[in-house]
């Protein structure tokens, strides 16, 4: 029997703390052995995986589609590392374990190897990226093939497998390290790859093809601490797996099917013998997060990536091409004017498999709606966006202690309708905090179709009014407007519009406090684009007659 090394990417905490000084830097450390599971970067990998074109010229290589997703530049973000220094510095005493935690997904490869040397996964350390260093290499890979590839089956999809809590082998009796992809492999194919990496193997894993795989990094459950690092709570910071297995999408489509369209005809996955394939998937990673790849493109050269600018500018339009052709539907039914008011119901439907905006907290999307007399004068505006990125009648944004809640009807122009969620600490206070963070106070994001809002538990639960909203439910959200005419001539156009923003005004904002390298840095970032922080994703506008 080969000896298995089944290792967790994120260990228990609680065993962290208690065994620190056995995690503790050491430059006497020995290097992980040989027969202990390991990754390659991606520059092994792109050697042979890129040069991939369709019969039209279009480039498909796996290599060109993932170094301009956000999981290549995980490591790369600078909100994240703003955010780690935030909660580093709100919760200094468990500093060690939040840099632990927050690099089992952002920067795995550097902390698995920590671990193999009895050393907590580190942020800062690394930071900036040297890449003469090869702890920084491992650490700049973000997300990397490797990672990916090389996860089993085992405990997938259960709670144990959450937080990057995936398992990886270590090698066989050969010396052998799988790496698990969709296709059976020829014996001939596996020895080129394993000769060419020092002992990877392509090996046929269904695991590679399913939800579970990539819950075990996008389910998150943080937690929140108090002052002296206990902790006091725990938070589902993220759970779009759970929301869509709660959904009808369980039955009828994948987070690859989304997130990794496929190219429309048999390509090969390899230019060295690659024979062509059925079904490939674009490495694309395409989601919503359109404001860091623009971010990216913008300040490439100082955040040092890898793709070309306009790779990531391209990528940042899939994005927002993907947002508009399949997030979201907007309609406006007949308007009518009624005792000096126009009336009107405004319908929005969530097309995707999950809530609408999903996973980390600090997405919004939200009504901006404008009526207009027939002189084309506008004389109403809920929910227009300020330069700064700020949603103009927004609680929140004008004050961090407070929230805008969910209506029914909207009758004024500081009443403005916001789909998010709204975090709240020990006392019941407004926080974008995620480590001070016990729940919500509200989370009113748009439901996927099949989604039962009465029988969701509580980690997927819908929270504030929203949840005594007939008119809120998988069908999607119907709300009334209701809007005062005064002397404006008919007839009148009603137009509304539904706007995204992957990182919000005050979740940006909240940073400001914090005088760190990284704060002031991402903050100029967002200042700097803040006008393009946000994309309207669906319309649509009707007439009084």
């Amino acid at each position: 029997m080969r000896p298995r090394w089944l290792v967790r990417i994120s260990l228990l905490l609680p065993m962290l703390l208690l065994n620190s000084a056995a995690f503790a830097a050491d430059a006497s450390a020995k290097s992980y052995k040989e027969d202990q599971p390991r990754f390659q970067t991606s520059d092994r990998c792109v050697a042979c995986h890129n040069g991939l074109s369709t019969s039209t010229g279009e480039d498909v290589s796996p290599g060109i589609d993932w170094r301009t997703s956000l999981m290549a530049n995980s490591s790369r973000d600078p909100y994240w590392q703003a955010s780690v220094r935030r909660e580093a510095l709100d919760h200094s005493a468990a500093r060690s374990a939040i840099e632990d935690e927050c690099t089992a997904c952002h920067m795995p490869i550097a902390r698995y190897h920590a671990h193999l040397n009895n050393q907590l996964g580190q942020v800062f350390s690394h930071l900036p990226l040297h890449p003469d260093a090869e702890a920084d290499r491992e650490a700049a890979d973000g997300v990397s093939c490797s990672v990916c590839h090389q996860i089993t089956p085992e405990n997938l999809g259960q709670t144990t497998s959450f937080n990057g809590n995936f398992i990886v082998d270590g090698p066989n009796a050969g010396g052998v390290h799988p790496e698990f992809g969709q296709y059976e492999i020829d014996p001939g194919l596996m020895q080129v790859m394993r000769s060419s990496t020092g002992g990877f193997q392509p090996t046929h894993g269904d695991q590679i093809s399913t939800p579970e795989l990539c819950a075990s990094c996008h389910t998150l459950f943080t937690q929140a601490r108090a002052p002296d690092g206990q902790v006091i709570g725990t938070l589902p910071e993220q759970v779009p797996y759970q929301e869509w297995r709660h959904s009808d999408f369980r039955t009828q489509r994948t987070c690859q099917s989304c997130h990794m369209p496929p190219v429309a005809e048999d390509v090969p996955i390899t230019r060295v013998l690659g024979a062509k394939r059925e079904g490939v998937k674009r490495h694309e990673f395409v989601a919503a997060n359109f404001f860091m790849q623009r971010l990216f493109t913008r300040f490439h050269d100082e955040l040092q990536l890898i793709a070309q600018p306009q790779e990531l500018s391209r990528a940042a339009d899939r994005t927002i091409a993907y947002l508009q052709s399949q997030a979201a539907k907007v309609s406006v039914s007949d308007p009518q004017v009624r005792r000096g008011r126009l009336e009107a119901e405004v319908a929005v439907e969530n097309l995707g498999g999950h809530k609408l905006p999903t996973a980390f907290p600090s997405r919004r999307a939200w009504l901006h709606v404008i009526v207009r007399d027939r002189n084309h004068r506008q004389i109403f505006e809920s929910g227009g966006l300020n330069p700064n990125g700020s949603i103009q009648g927004n609680d929140n944004d004008e004050d961090k202690t407070r929230y805008e809640p969910h209506y029914s009807e909207i009758r004024s122009a500081d009443q403005v309708q916001i789909y998010e969620s709204i975090l709240k600490d020990v006392n019941g206070n407004v926080t974008t905090g995620l480590l001070s963070a016990v729940g919500y106070i509200k989370d009113n994001r748009l439901l996927p179709r099949g989604f039962d809002k009465a029988t969701a538990e509580s980690d997927i639960a819908v929270r504030g009014a929203a949840l005594e909203d007939p008119d809120f439910n998988d069908r999607g959200h119907r709300l009334r407007y209701s809007v005062e005419l005064g002397a404006a001539p008919g007839p009148y156009e009603i137009e509304a519009e539904l706007w995204y923003q992957p990182i919000g005004y005050r979740w940006a904002n909240n940073l400001k406090p914090y005088d760190t390298d990284e704060s002031r840095r991402f903050n100029g970032y967002f200042d700097a684009m803040s006008q393009g922080s946000a994309v309207l994703i669906a319309k649509a506008s009707s007439l009084t007659r």
